[in-house]
Order: C-alpha cells, then structure tokens, then sequence
C-alpha cells in the first residue's frame, strides 16, 4: 500500500457533433489531470487550492490570448473538493479539483497469446461467456456466484 497524494483536475469538456443538419452541444466530465504530490496530505490540499485558483480548462486555454485572465469562482465544498467556475470572453466551463490518496495499483496483465488449435476450438464452440460484473453482498446476506 502506497500513501502518495494526488491532486485530480475534472473538467466538463464541450465536443459539438452534427447529426441530420442540427448541431449538438455535448458535455462530459473528464479527468482531465492526475498530480502526484508525495506523502503529505496537507502539501495536496495546498497543491490542490492553488490549482482551483490558477488552472485554465483547455476549452478556454484554446481561445486565451497572453495576457487574458477569466473570471472565476472558486467554491470549496465540505468534503474538501474544489468546485470552479471559470468565463472567459463568450465561452465559460467548470472543473472539480480534490485530492486523493492512492491506496491500491495493479499492472496490467495479459493473458498468453491462443495457439491456433485453440483459436480454431474457440472459433467453433463459440465465444467464451463474459465474466460477471461486480457487485457487493454484504457479509452473509448473498453468495456472489
């Protein structure tokens, strides 16, 4: 187990797409940034409040001219998460800052390559039944087979 702290920046990011001659205006958050701080919890709350106060989201970093600095409003909830709403000229955005601690990692793994009597015994018995999706059962309450 690791004690390093992050800061996370979410951003709603803006894509437009056209379908039948009408334009749509989507939005989705994203992370958007993942900044290792190092063990210490306060030094992430300090990283993380000056990122709230500072950070330009790249739909607005697209349209900045030097110089230029958005309005914003910087909100700090109860859990310690940054809400930020920044405008700049017509376009404005919002981005959640919090600080995190990572407490697991795991590598990626891959499975060895199929030989080709099995890729042709898979080919026709047909494909392999998807794993079951997590969910949680308390202890006692349900079996999770």
């Amino acid at each position: 187990m690791t004690d390093d702290w992050y800061v996370l920046i979410e951003e709603d990011t803006r894509t437009t797409e056209r379908a039948d001659g009408t334009e749509f205006k989507l939005h989705r958050w994203m992370l958007t940034g993942t900044h290792r701080i190092g063990p210490d919890r306060a030094e992430a709350a300090t990283a993380a409040e000056d990122a709230a106060l500072n950070y330009l989201p790249g739909i607005l970093a697209r349209h900045a001219r030097p110089g230029d600095e958005p309005a914003r409003h910087a909100l700090l909830t109860q859990d310690g998460a940054w809400i930020v709403l920044v405008k700049q000229r017509h376009r404005e955005c919002h981005i959640r800052v919090t600080t995190a601690r990572l407490v697991h990692t795991r590598e990626e793994k891959e499975a060895p390559s199929k030989s080709l009597k099995e890729k042709l015994r898979s080919a026709m018995e047909g494909p392999v039944p998807a794993p079951k999706p997590w969910f949680w059962a308390p202890e006692g309450k349900a079996d999770r087979t």
